[in-house]
């Protein structure tokens, strides 16, 4: 008898936890019917739950623990189908930031990498644009691997500052334009924001992993 009443308290005990689970996952709401972050403003958890993440281009910084983030103990990973990028300091993230990636023809490979090269003031030496004796830009997305040079034109490098190079076939993480739309565009490399490359850039060293997925 003892072993039933057990049996019977542990299973009520089990639905009452499942209850509570189930309880917590559905989102608050407001008498209008919109969702509530009920996760405390500035946090990670809260970050992550406002309607318009992943899409958003806002930035959430760990401040305290970004000030402890330095090439000994960070790494990046990469999450394609979010296209966002983390900044961690060992297991904890320090930084989430938006990132394009390579478009389906020439698409950002997946695994794992570590930087090859840093250079600042990088510029490709494969995209970029056709410039013609006057000034004017003749092609602007010329390609060297297929574009003939036109006559009396020169190449000039897209910009990549704050370069780091994941493989030895020219793909890399640097500045480079988010489009408005949130989707990949990029000739393979990963893009961030002018304004948070920088900051990455000096938290990692040659040889920092790199993760993408």
């Amino acid at each position: 008898m003892n072993q039933f009443r057990i049996a019977a308290r542990l299973t009520a005990a089990i639905a009452t936890l499942f209850l509570a689970n189930c309880a917590n996952q559905t989102p608050a709401t407001t008498k209008d019917g919109k969702p509530v972050n009920r996760y405390p403003a500035g946090t990670y958890d809260h970050f992550k739950a406002e309607p318009h993440y992943p899409k958003t281009y806002d930035v959430w910084k760990n401040e305290e623990l970004l000030s402890r983030t330095n090439a000994s103990n960070s790494s990046i990973k990469v999450n394609l189908a979010l296209q966002r990028a983390y900044l961690y300091n060992g297991d904890e993230i320090a930084m989430d930031y938006p990132i394009c990636s390579g478009i389906p023809a020439r698409p950002t490979p997946v695994g794992t990498f570590y930087i090859l090269e840093k250079v600042v003031d990088k510029k490709s030496n494969k995209y970029g644009k056709f410039i013609d004796e006057s000034g004017d830009v003749v092609n602007g997305n010329a390609d060297m691997g297929i574009d003939p040079v036109p006559e009396g034109c020169h190449f000039e490098g897209a910009s990549m500052r704050y370069w780091m190079r994941l493989t030895n076939d020219g793909v890399g993480h640097h500045i480079g334009l988010l489009p408005k739309s949130h989707r990949p565009a990029s000739h393979a490399c990963v893009r961030g924001p002018s304004a948070i490359m920088p900051i990455i850039y000096s938290k990692v060293k040659e040889g920092t992993r790199v993760t993408i997925e």
